[in-house]
């Protein structure tokens, strides 16, 4: 989108790849994972890669106008949450069988591929499935009244009322498994906010705005050394179980940008566009 002279190149490669490799027509959703000579390493099938993956190709579709990506993203969404997710009663399933059955019993890597559910994704659910009927003009009423329940649905479970802030995970039961707090659910759940404010007037979306914004900057923005905390503990301190350092500016920087843009697109879109019109 900004005219790299190898952007070409480099998404019809990744493009094969993800044809002829990782998807999978059948399910409308693709593989997880290969050996170096594509030798097949589990049975295992997660929707973290596909959630991100709808996001890679909602880009795609807005940087070459084809379609095909559009509606690559639509097909993994329709399976992940308009039939996964409203089945579990708007809660994001993570893990999956070979033939794409819910696996409750997966236990997996305790950091990312966590057991039970996690809330933020279920909120980084919310703000993309916004952006996928905003780029499929509207059609699919399914999107944003998914996008809706998602949302209402993790804050009513996923956020600590006590101290503020979203567990990292909880069991099936939506008891806290995992209670320490990182930031980039928080980042998520304002993205997702603002977006669904942005379409509906509903003030519950405003009020969650507001408040995670509140918990971020008393206990997440890192006012000495710049960016955010990673990772806070029950008492709301600073820790370092899992990450060192500031792990990444994706999720921090994405808070910022956008509540500022319009939710008709990706942040690319909106930055292209110019910021002269919000």
């Amino acid at each position: 989108m900004v005219g790299h002279p190898d952007a070409d190149r480099l998404l019809a490669d990744v493009t094969e790849v993800l044809f002829n490799r990782f998807w999978d027509k059948s399910a409308g959703a693709t593989t997880e994972e290969y050996a170096a000579d594509w030798a097949t390493i589990s049975d295992y099938r997660g929707q973290n890669s596909n959630m991100h993956l709808t996001e890679a190709l909602m880009a795609a579709f807005e940087a070459t106008g084809d379609a095909t990506y559009l509606d690559m993203a639509g097909s993994i969404a329709s399976l992940i949450i308009d039939r996964h997710a409203r089945e579990q009663g708007w809660r994001v399933a993570e893990h999956f069988t070979r033939d794409w059955q819910v696996d409750r019993n997966y236990e997996g890597d305790p950091t990312f591929r966590p057991a039970g559910t996690t809330p933020g994704h279920a909120l980084e659910w919310s703000r993309l499935l916004v952006q996928l009927w905003e780029l499929s003009d509207r059609n699919a009423a399914w999107q944003i009244e998914a996008a809706r329940n998602l949302f209402l649905k993790t804050v009513d479970i996923g956020w600590d009322r006590r101290t503020g802030g979203f567990y990292y995970t909880l069991d099936w039961q939506d008891q806290p498994s995992r209670p320490d707090r990182f930031w980039w659910p928080c980042a998520e759940g304002i993205g997702a906010a603002a977006v669904l404010g942005a379409v509906d007037p509903d003030p519950r979306f405003e009020e969650w705005y507001r408040r995670i914004w509140d918990f971020t900057a008393n206990h997440l923005v890192d006012r000495g050394n710049g960016g955010w905390f990673p990772e806070l503990d029950g008492a709301l301190k600073p820790i370092s179980n899992v990450f060192r350092g500031k792990p990444d500016l994706y999720h921090a920087l994405q808070a910022c940008l956008i509540p500022l843009l319009p939710p008709d697109g990706s942040i690319t879109r909106g930055l292209i566009n110019g910021l002269s019109d919000v």
